[in-house]
């Protein structure tokens, strides 16, 4: 049996972790909780759920109180009702969701790491909640602003699902539905370097991720994620910015060294530097799954980043 596409037993992927419902003033958020020791969030990308930590989390719990959550929108957590102006779908409000999620837990301070949509929802976390995210990592990702900025022909055809998520509705949504198994095996699976046959990628774990192309909610969801992600985020972004507003705690960079990042932007770490006074970061050895695909390189990493 299954719920919203994800496994039945669910839990199996996390040995030791604690299924939680945590209430934000939005909805209720998904989350596993496993571990002791300094809390650490860990936020997923698109077109995944907390499942995709399934491999790294468990590594991080030997040494931190480890949360692994679904943003709103995705997975087992709330769904907001789209806005004109996709504002429920913006990173500031996934993020303040996780802050309130991290609060119901008793977490005021913490650290996050996020890959893909998740890291824009914990570097946004970061610049609005200076006091409360004592260290980022994100996987994969340059700042959404800069995206849009430097975009050229290569960021074009690399990145399209970024212009075409963002059309309006419903017309993403209804093509998508038209042949979900084409989207992902062309798509996810293809372009974006998941392994159809690595033991890195249990078969229910991408059974859950297909399944989801199948929910017309959480279709509408991800389109409405990336519409913000061409507008309101963008919008954040520049207003930062402008007012010369960077991110207060140290941060880590960890990116593909055989994905897209290096190809569309030649110095990944400079890309970032306007944002970050206290980055260090560097390519790993795998796609842009990171955290799949190598999680020991990927625990490794966040590990010594966090040491104290």
């Amino acid at each position: 049996m299954r719920r919203n596409g994800f496994p039945a037993r669910r839990g199996s992927f996390f040995p030791g972790f604690t299924a939680r419902r945590l209430e934000t003033t939005r909805g209720t958020i998904n989350a596993l909780v496993g571990g002791s020791g300094p809390p650490l969030l860990l936020l997923h990308g698109y077109p995944e759920s907390s499942l995709m930590w399934h491999a790294s989390a468990p590594l991080l719990a030997r040494h931190h109180t480890v949360v692994v959550t679904d943003l709103a929108g995705y997975g087992t957590s709330f769904r907001p009702a789209p806005t004109f102006g996709h504002e429920a779908h913006s990173k500031r409000a996934l993020a303040l969701d996780q802050v309130e999620a991290m609060a119901q837990l008793g977490f005021g301070a913490f650290a996050v790491a996020g890959h893909d949509r998740g890291g824009r929802v914990a570097y946004r976390m970061a610049l609005d909640h200076p006091e409360i995210v004592l260290g980022l990592a994100v996987l994969d990702i340059v700042p959404t602003g800069e995206v849009w900025r430097r975009a050229d022909a290569a960021v074009a055809r690399g990145y399209w699902h970024w212009s075409f998520l963002a059309l309006p509705a419903p017309l993403p949504e209804r093509l998508i539905a038209g042949d979900p198994d084409a989207f992902f095996d062309l798509h996810v699976r293809g372009q974006l370097g998941l392994g159809e046959h690595s033991d890195r990628y249990p078969l229910d774990v991408l059974d859950a991720y297909r399944r989801t192309l199948d929910d017309p909610g959480a279709v509408e969801a991800m389109c409405e994620d990336y519409r913000a992600g061409a507008t309101i985020d963008v919008e954040h972004d520049d207003a930062d910015r402008a007012a010369g507003r960077v991110i207060a705690c140290p941060v880590l960079v960890l990116w593909s060294a055989n994905g897209g990042l290096p190809r569309f932007y030649p110095d990944v770490l400079d890309v970032w530097r306007p944002w970050a006074p206290d980055l260090r970061g560097t390519g790993v050895d795998a796609t842009h799954f990171l955290a799949e695909d190598d999680p020991e390189a990927t625990a490794d990493h966040l590990l010594t980043f966090l040491r104290p």
